[in-house]
C-alpha cells in the first residue's frame, strides 16, 4: 500500500501512485489506486444524492439511487490514467491504475430522457468548486462527444466490488473508458446534452495538449485531453536489477490505449536492441500484458525501453509527451 493523504478539507488532495515496478497486480487493490481532487473530497449522503439531466432532452428528470437501480447493472475492466499536471503537458503522466467498475450504462439513463438530435456533447459537473489557479470554479465540469456513448460509458457506484469510497467519488461517479481520468467526473450531480461544448475551464483551460506540427512546432491550436493514446510502463526488472549476461530475463509490463495495443518493442537507448513482445488481447478496456525473453550479450548499464503501438498505428514517443516510453536502468555483470 502506498501513502497518501486523503482529508474532506478544501484544496488539492492525491493518493500518490505506485511505481511502475510495483504494480504487479492486474486489478489494482482500493487502497493503492489514484486519486486527484482538486478541491478536497466530497462528503455526499447516499440517501439525499440526486442528479439531473437537462438541456437537449425532451423529458430533463432528477435521480436519486433507487431510481438509478432501476436500469440494468454493467461490470468492466478498464484503465484508469491521470493526465498528470495540467501545467506540464509534455512531462510524462504513470498515474494509471487498472480496476473494475460497476454500475449502470449512461446511454440506458439518457434513453428515459429523450436526447435530441441535435446534441453533439455530453456536460459533466460534479459538487466539488473552488480556486484553482487564481481561478475560482463553481463545479468541476468536463464534456465528452455524444457519440462516445455507445462505448460502455458508466455511471459508477462501485470499484473492485465494493461501493466507491469517497475519495472515488461516493456515491456516483462518471466513468468514460479509454479517455483520461480527468473526464470521469467524480461526486456527480448534473449531466446537460448540448449542441457545443462546455464553458468550464477544466476543460477549455487546464487539461489540453498544443496541436503541433510535421516539424514539431506549436501551431497556437490545442485539444482537449480525451482519448488515450498508446502507452507503457516495465514491471519487472525493477529498475538498477543487476543481471548476468549471456542469461535470459523476463521482461513484462502493461500497456493500453483507448483503442486497444497492437504491438510492444523492447528496445535500449542506444538502438542496438528492437526485441518485439507478444501482447496479451485486451478484454474490456483493461490494460495489457506484454512480455519478451532478453538475453544480455555485453556487461554494463543498460537503459531498457518499452514502445508502444496502438491498433491505429500510432506509436509511443521517446520523451516530451505525457505518453513518453518508461525507461528503466538495468546492470549487466
Amino acid at each position: 500500500m502506498v501513502d497518501y493523504d486523503i482529508s474532506t478539507q478544501g484544496g488539492p488532495q492525491r493518493r500518490l501512485p505506485l511505481a511502475p515496478h510495483q504494480m504487479t497486480q492486474r486489478i489494482t487493490p482500493a487502497n493503492d489506486a489514484i486519486v486527484l481532487s482538486h478541491f478536497g473530497i466530497a462528503s455526499l449522503s447516499a440517501e439525499r444524492w440526486t442528479m439531473t439531466i437537462d438541456g437537449m432532452v425532451a423529458r430533463p428528470q432528477t435521480f436519486d439511487l433507487r431510481a438509478l437501480q432501476q436500469f440494468p447493472w454493467t461490470a468492466l475492466e478498464a484503465v484508469h490514467h491521470c493526465a498528470g499536471n495540467p501545467f506540464e503537458p509534455r512531462a510524462p503522466s504513470r498515474r494509471v491504475c487498472n480496476v473494475q467498475w460497476g454500475g449502470h450504462r449512461l446511454v440506458d439513463v439518457l434513453a428515459s430522457c429523450g436526447p435530441m438530435p441535435q446534441a453533439r456533447y455530453v456536460w459533466s459537473f460534479g459538487t466539488d468548486g473552488g480556486v484553482f489557479d487564481g481561478v475560482r470554479v463553481e463545479a468541476y465540469g468536463k464534456d465528452f462527444p455524444i457519440d462516445r456513448l455507445e462505448e460502455d460509458v458508466l455511471l459508477a457506484v462501485a470499484m473492485n466490488g465494493e461501493s466507491l469510497r469517497p475519495e472515488n467519488g461516493f456515491p456516483v461517479r462518471l466513468v468514460v473508458p479509454g479517455f483520461y481520468g480527468t473526464n470521469s467526473v467524480k461526486w456527480l450531480t448534473r449531466m446537460t446534452l448540448a449542441a457545443t461544448r462546455i464553458e468550464n475551464p477544466f476543460a477549455t483551460r487546464w487539461y489540453n495538449d498544443e496541436v503541433l506540427d510535421s516539424a514539431g512546432h506549436a501551431t497556437g491550436r490545442s485539444r482537449p485531453l480525451w482519448q488515450l493514446p498508446p502507452q507503457s510502463i516495465i514491471v519487472a526488472p525493477a529498475p538498477q536489477t543487476r543481471v548476468r549476461h549471456h542469461q535470459p530475463l523476463t521482461v513484462w509490463g502493461w500497456t493500453w490505449a483507448d483503442v486497444g495495443t497492437e504491438s510492444v518493442l523492447i528496445a535500449n537507448e542506444d538502438g542496438t536492441l528492437h526485441l518485439p513482445a507478444v501482447v496479451e488481447p485486451r478484454r474490456d478496456r483493461a490494460w495489457q500484458k506484454f512480455e519478451a525473453t532478453w538475453m544480455p550479450n555485453c556487461a554494463g548499464i543498460v537503459n531498457l525501453t518499452a514502445r508502444a503501438t496502438d491498433r491505429n498505428g500510432d506509436t509511443q514517443p521517446h520523451d516530451n509527451a505525457r505518453n513518453g516510453q518508461h525507461v528503466v536502468p538495468i546492470v549487466v555483470i
